[in-house]
């Protein structure tokens, strides 16, 4: 393209000289830059209507030129947002009864219509709708419509110009389609349309098979989901190809309503998924969802299915149980018809579990699990007692492998905090409270040194030096890697170190009450008090869950997996 042209082109200027060597050299006009922009193309995305004219005065043919990304003048200025100029050149394409060029597409497959809608200009997408209504037919290399586009967007009077034409697109990017677009935007009212108008949409699937209903259960529209099934409650029974139902979908987001909508409007809704037998009860156990649970449980709709087995003979307690969800075990022991005593297909009981749930099974949750199942079944005291000798066994050989890390994770954290108790203390018998006598024949005592409180405070702080540095030398020993020597000595150097924390606290509150007491006897009383009571209250803050579990199993019930936990 010629500079001069170029430059008249964005600027607009239609008295350029260069325009009028144009009339007469009609190949001037036709220049392109390397991005394959005519004039036309420039002065169209600047919105110049003026030199527009002027040059389709002189060529009628730029019209239909097409830069490198497919884009015609037309392309160009909807794509630039040159709105009025857009609607010149749709009007002049149409009077030249220039169809083609309308409905052209750019290398992404896109045509006026999609760019129209995408960037918001209703009155020209209307416009480009009434003046050649094929546009309207087209997808784009995303498989998009301009009817997705338009629902996503929540244009409705464009979804409703579009509707009225019977053989528009309606598709979108990976199979959905425009329902699933007014799901998306909980917009019922455009959802009801499309279901009178094309009832096939509800039930058309998308790419990972799943239907527009199945995407707004799963999104929780339950306000579309209402006004649909009021309009065809059989919608509420569809099932996808790879046989998931409408319920289990609900189950795996834990989406109470929805279920209780689609249970509302179709009391005996599927709930079983073809594949593999689970129902939505298996589904909202294995997602943890409790509060689904517990309305299972509570539905007469959905009561028979608590002791439906899965392909695998498992009913919803095994994967309760295998799940390590107390709450969720709790929930389903409640129901009156369920029966703890069935077998899966292997043979295997509800509170047994698989070796890959071992992890699971060292928790409090499993403790408490197991309370529960034995307070169902007072008969599985037996197969919990093996059990738990089980997972012990495994849990030790596991530790085995894993020797090394063990190791130095324990013994590091606990030399770490030892060294420290060391070092406080250590500090503190230099710098006793009242500090040193400068008398003479008593030079260097401490000036308390005849106190019962000073007394006690140099007894603690000497015993909180001796446990933490004897705690410390026992983690440098357990660096020789012996897990039996770790398994041994770990509920010794605990106790150790409560121990030293304890004269720590002790040695604190008796060295403030020597030099407060004198003066404040009420305050050092109080923080004396307070900092013996403090071991005590951190020891139940910190053993509080398992106390509390060993407080609810009452003596009823031993585990020697509490002590691993």
């Amino acid at each position: 393209m010629d500079r001069r042209l170029l430059q008249a082109a964005i600027s607009g200027d239609t008295t350029s000289m260069v325009l009028q060597e144009g009339q007469h050299e009609p190949g001037l006009l036709i220049g392109t830059t390397p991005e394959g922009n005519t004039c036309l193309h420039i002065a169209s995305a600047h919105g110049h209507l003026g030199f527009c004219t002027h040059i389709l005065e002189m060529n009628k043919s730029l019209l239909d030129a097409v830069n490198a990304d497919g884009e015609t003048p037309l392309l160009a200025a909807v794509r630039n947002g040159q709105v009025s100029l857009a609607s010149f050149l749709l009007s002049y394409c149409r009077n030249l009864h220039m169809s083609a060029t309308i409905t052209k597409q750019d290398k992404h497959g896109c045509n006026a219509l999609h760019h129209a809608i995408r960037s918001g200009h209703e009155e020209l997408a209307l416009a480009l709708i009434q003046e050649e209504p094929a546009l309207t037919k087209a997808v784009n290399k995303y498989d998009e419509s301009p009817m997705f586009i338009a629902v996503m967007r929540n244009f409705k009077n464009i979804f409703e110009k579009l509707l009225e034409i019977p053989d528009s697109a309606d598709g979108g990017t990976y199979g959905y389609n425009a329902l699933h677009a007014a799901f998306r935007n909980n917009n019922a009212d455009i959802a009801i349309k499309i279901v009178q108008a094309r009832p096939k949409l509800a039930r058309q699937e998308s790419n990972g098979q799943s239907t527009a209903m199945h995407f707004g259960v799963l999104e929780n529209k339950i306000g579309v989901l209402r006004v649909l099934l009021e309009y065809d409650f059989s919608l509420g029974y569809l099932v996808c190809t790879d046989g998931v139902p409408l319920l289990s979908s609900a189950a795996f987001r834990g989406h109470v309503e929805v279920a209780r909508e689609i249970l509302r409007h179709c009391p005996d809704a599927p709930f079983l998924d073809q594949t593999d037998g689970t129902t939505c009860l298996h589904t909202a156990v294995q997602e943890g969802q409790t509060k689904f649970v517990d309305f299972v449980v509570q539905s007469n709709e959905l009561r028979k299915i608590i002791n439906i087995r899965d392909k695998d003979g498992d009913t919803a307690l095994h994967y309760a149980i295998r799940k390590c969800y107390p709450k969720i075990v709790a929930i389903l022991l409640k129901h009156q018809d369920r029966d703890v005593t069935m077998l899966s297909n292997s043979g295997c009981p509800p509170i047994w579990v698989p070796d890959d749930a071992v992890d699971h099974a060292k928790t409090l949750n499993w403790n408490e699990v197991s309370m529960l199942m034995l307070e169902a079944d007072p008969e599985d005291k037996g197969e919990i007692y093996n059990l738990n000798k089980s997972i012990k066994h495994q849990v030790i050989e596991n530790s085995r492998k894993d020797i090394r890390s063990l190791t130095q994770t324990y013994a590091s954290n606990t030399s770490l905090v030892a060294i420290l108790i060391a070092t406080i203390t250590f500090a503190a018998a230099f710098t006793l409270p009242g500090g040193y006598s400068n008398d003479v024949g008593s030079e260097g005592l401490p000036i308390m040194g005849r106190k019962l409180a000073f007394q006690a405070f140099l007894i603690f702080d000497t015993l909180a030096i001796c446990t933490s540095l004897t705690v410390a030398f026992i983690c440098i020993i357990a660096r020789w890697e012996d897990l039996e020597f770790l398994l041994y000595y770990r509920s010794f150097t605990k106790k150790l170190m409560w121990f030293a924390y304890m004269a720590t606290t002790a040695a604190f509150a008796t060295s403030l009450y020597t030099v407060l007491a004198p003066h404040l006897p009420w305050l050092a009383i109080a923080i004396c008090v307070v900092s013996f009571l403090l071991p005590f209250i951190t020891k139940l803050v910190g053993e509080w869950p398992i106390l509390k579990l060993r407080i609810r199993l009452r003596g009823t019930y031993e585990s020697e997996l509490l002590d691993l936990v």
